[in-house]
């Protein structure tokens, strides 16, 4: 069944200021009390009108009452409804459009699939408070999203991330160590894009989904009959490239699915910032249907994003998925989270955490014992001090090979360029040396 949405925000703090059409609405209602009426003094023959005045005075009041009778017609945002076929609570229900039915197995691997990729991004954002990272996005939170949608992906579908999407490289097949090289400084990505069709992290906000607009219109004329999906934050949708994505791709009925993970915050500004309407309601501006689907629920995300793939492969155009969840962290680790929202708010969400949801399903079904749950708290342990050992271990590289790959046939300055820098660094030996 299609449920109210059950990710409503705790009501913030009033803002210092409120927004135009709420002052203007307020103002008939705050109006100051009529003032007793005072009886006029005699005016003498040289004492100038003041009809004007008063004309002008009306005219603003007029005008007020105007524009709160506007502001009244505009309609007050409610959250929509969202597909969900696991509740916060644990209990599978059913939805009209979107069906799934998974094997035990099946339900313990997206299980395994989150715990192992939230054990992952714990150990990374750790690191990086040790200096041994440089900077980190977490996706505490967004594990359902992430996990539900790389799980629907074939393996000739191709991927195109952001630099948060830790849980779409782990279902790709995407070692979790050469996600940390980026961060850690020492490579520009260590994976090759075309072996796990999992393309580089891409920190340009919103570009990526560019590539893969681009990406999957060759797709369509080469006549392959696979799909692309392009990921995105709900800060990155109001990018102009996110907007001439899905012009092009609705003209060219490219085979793209554009799935956007509403964490609700880009940055420090919350989402009503941003937009007037819900986020997967601005594809039908475009011409191509959107879905809004709880991001909390791996099930939903699964079957959501099958479907919107399956249609995409079937020629029939992209499709945005706007998975509505919730970033749990601060934005990335040089972010403070709480300079711009509420403990609260976080509380609130912790209650519908992807991953406890799916064990209270297991356990009430039966379909995982306690053996399970040991065995994998193991492997999570065992997969933490893999990733600590390999990032110390990572060798720094060498400081000549920025100058490489510059040109593909070298460059006069370049090599210039390669030689004084290599000059500068000998110094540093020379002058070791000499101190001995």
């Amino acid at each position: 069944m299609t449920v109210e949405s059950t990710a409503a925000r705790t009501p913030r703090r009033s803002s210092k200021r409120s927004s135009a059409a709420e002052t203007t609405a307020k103002a008939p209602a705050e109006a100051p009390a009529k003032k007793p009426a005072r009886t006029p003094a005699k005016k003498s023959a040289g004492t100038p009108a003041k009809a004007p005045a008063k004309r002008t005075a009306a005219k603003k009041t007029a005008a007020r009452t105007a524009a709160a009778k506007t502001a009244a017609k505009v309609p007050q945002r409610s959250e929509p409804e969202l597909v969900q076929l696991l509740t916060p609570e644990g209990e599978r229900v059913e939805h009209p459009d979107y069906s799934i039915d998974l094997t035990a197995d099946e339900l313990r691997g997206l299980y395994r699939d989150m715990v192992l990729t939230r054990r992952f991004d714990a150990e990374a954002t750790a690191l990086q408070r040790q200096g041994e990272l440089g900077l980190w996005a977490s996706l505490l939170g967004q594990e359902a999203a992430q996990i539900g949608s790389g799980r629907a992906l074939r393996d000739d579908d191709y991927v195109f991330p952001t630099y948060r999407e830790h849980g779409v490289a782990w279902c790709r097949g995407v070692d979790p160590t050469n996600l940390l090289g980026m961060f850690r400084g020492v490579n520009h990505g260590g994976w090759d894009p075309n072996s796990n069709n999992f393309h580089l992290y891409t920190i340009v906000i919103g570009s990526q989904t560019l590539h893969a607009t681009g990406y999957a219109m060759g797709v369509a004329k080469d006549g392959a009959d696979s799909a692309v999906i392009a990921y995105f934050g709900d800060g990155a949708s109001s990018q102009g490239d996110v907007a001439e994505s899905f012009t092009f791709s609705a003209v060219y009925n490219a085979p793209v699915v554009f799935f956007c993970q509403n964490n609700q915050w880009a940055i420090s500004e919350p989402t009503e910032k941003q937009t007037r309407v819900p986020l997967y309601q601005r594809a039908q501006g475009f011409g191509f249907p959107g879905v809004r689907v709880d991001g909390n629920d791996v099930l939903a995300c699964l079957a959501v994003t099958r479907s919107a793939l399956e249609r995409a492969r079937r020629g029939e155009g992209p499709t945005l998925v706007e998975a509505f969840t919730y970033r749990m962290g601060a934005h990335t680790t040089s972010d403070d989270p709480t300079k711009y929202r509420r403990d609260e708010e976080r509380a609130a969400w912790e209650v519908k955490d992807p991953i406890l949801r799916l064990r209270t399903y297991l356990e009430k079904q039966g379909a995982a014992d306690e053996a399970f749950f040991t065995a994998l708290d193991e492997e999570s342990e065992a997969l933490g001090k893999r990733v600590r050992e390999v990032v110390r271990a990572m060798p720094d590289p060498d400081p000549i090979a920025i100058f490489d790959n510059v040109y593909a046939d070298g460059n006069p300055l370049v090599d210039e360029e390669r030689a004084q820098f290599a000059a500068y660094q000998a110094s540093f030996a020379d002058s070791a040396e000499k101190g001995k």
